[in-house]
């Protein structure tokens, strides 16, 4: 079994958000959204080389994956902008749907973190606005 068939099925089959895989080496979390990839990348986590299987994909979530060195993507719901920045990196990547973008949790607009990295194609730059956009929502901003 490849990495992301490994990285897919633990999806699939389990309550994580988010399996990264590399060999025997997996890693996985129950956070949503893009917090697991912003935890490992602030615990300073090697993720060059993995596989990663993650149940919505963005800009947001694809320019920290290019950002750490996924090698695969799977999303069970992957946008069109996630597919944008994947392709530009060479990514292999497949999803369950494809969507033109990503909303909020609310339902009522687009999701902040896509709003966040909306301006940028730069996986530095995405990270240091996503960490910025976090820290304003749990300080009272709005999802």
């Amino acid at each position: 079994m490849t990495d992301i068939e490994k990285a897919r099925a633990l999806l699939l089959s389990e309550k994580t958000t988010i399996a990264l895989c590399r060999g025997e080496d997996i890693l996985t979390s129950e956070k949503r959204g893009i917090a697991p990839m912003l935890g490992f990348i602030k615990d300073g986590v090697d993720l060059d080389g993995y596989s990663a299987a993650d149940r919505i994909v963005g800009k947001a979530a694809s320019l920290l994956f290019v950002l750490v060195g996924i090698k695969n993507v799977y999303a069970e719901v992957l946008s069109e902008s996630g597919v944008a920045v994947l392709h530009a990196n060479s990514i292999p990547y497949s999803y369950g749907t494809l969507c033109d973008r990503i909303i909020n949790r609310a339902k009522t607009g687009i999701c902040p973190m896509e709003q966040a990295v909306a301006g940028t194609e730069s996986p530095e730059e995405a990270y240091a606005a996503l960490v910025k956009k976090v820290e304003e929502l749990r300080n009272g901003g709005t999802r």
